[in-house]
């Protein structure tokens, strides 16, 4: 099946469970939730209102604590619920949890554990219909579109015979499951928004800048969902959708190796080269790591990761 050709339904069964999954083009029923599409639509209409200040009235500290804020809410999901709570690729001790789960709280994309669940479908199902972003439905849906629908009903259906007593035991994640809306509230919202009146920012500029960090970070990684599923190379397995895009990778700091990813999802570095100046992510567990905060790393040895590409890699590779 070549990747994104299909015209209508396809039946398969997945190899590992013996389940019949849909995958396909055809069209679909989509229930919109409303107050989440009104929602979408004003923090992109208030993030173009934040470029615009960022470029005529922002102050400088302002402007360089909206990038940090960036940097920290994406590594709150690509080293904290992405490789450390979903593939469990290493272990983290409690302040680097506590501090990776309010990182990310601040991006504001759902809470870790709803997050965690339906990353878990996207690699159990991938690009089927219980995928809650199937890629086949279209880049609109992919991207952004799945997140302003309730899901299929092959996605619920299989959301709910995932195990998360696991991460209900962790007390961190326990935490901000129960108290999700006013730490959001505060960690997205309230503190960003308010530290730069301290050096007399106006209220007005930081808010919007504040939004504009919000709304950069939902797209960044919400570009592994679609770009990462259409455009690019695939070395490792080409019979899946999933592709290395190194654009992607730079702007989610080492995520869009997506490829290698969807493999050997178990390897902390989410890539081959572990230590490629793309792969910030990868940086940062190592560093943790030498602070002491971060141990038990995982990865695929060399020599198969190379007896793979060799059976199910792409024969001419390219580079994105």
């Amino acid at each position: 099946m070549a990747p994104n050709t299909l015209k209508e339904d396809v039946m398969i069964v997945n190899e590992e469970t013996s389940e019949k999954l849909v995958v396909g083009a055809a069209p679909r029923k989509y229930k919109v939730v409303w107050f989440i599409v009104a929602y979408a639509t004003y923090v992109h209409i208030a993030a173009v209102y934040g470029l615009y200040l960022a470029v005529t009235s922002a102050m400088w500290p302002t402007i360089a604590l909206t990038f940090i804020n960036n940097i920290l809410s994406i590594l709150g999901l690509t080293a904290g619920v992405h490789r450390l709570w979903t593939h469990k690729s290493y272990k983290a001790k409690l302040p680097l949890q506590i501090f990776l789960m309010l990182c990310h709280t601040a991006s504001n994309t759902f809470t870790s554990i709803s997050w965690i669940r339906d990353h878990i479908l996207h690699h159990k199902y991938t690009d089927t219909d219980a995928d809650p972003h199937n890629s086949t439905r279209g880049f609109f849906f992919s991207h952004i579109g799945w997140a302003m629908v309730k899901k299929q009903p092959e996605a619920r259906a299989k959301g709910k015979s995932i195990d998360l007593s696991e991460l209900y035991a962790n007390p961190v994640l326990r935490f901000q499951q129960k108290n999700a809306v006013w730490l959001t509230l505060l960690v997205a919202y309230i503190i960003p928004s308010l530290v730069p009146l301290i050096w007399n920012e106006t209220f007005t500029v930081a808010y919007h800048m504040n939004l504009l960090r919000v709304t950069v970070v939902f797209n960044t990684f919400l570009l592994i969902n679609s770009v990462a599923h259409m455009w690019g190379t695939r070395p490792y397995d080409e019979t899946i959708l999933p592709a290395q895009n190194k654009t992607v990778s730079f702007f989610t700091l080492g995520e869009g190796f997506h490829n290698y990813h969807h493999v050997f999802p178990h390897d902390y570095r989410t890539a081959e080269l572990g230590d490629n100046f793309l792969n910030l992510t990868t940086k940062f567990i190592d560093f943790c790591a030498w602070m002491g905060q971060a141990y038990d790393r995982r990865y695929v040895p060399d020599d198969v990761i190379a007896a793979r590409m060799k059976r199910t890699g792409e024969t001419n590779e390219k580079n994105t």
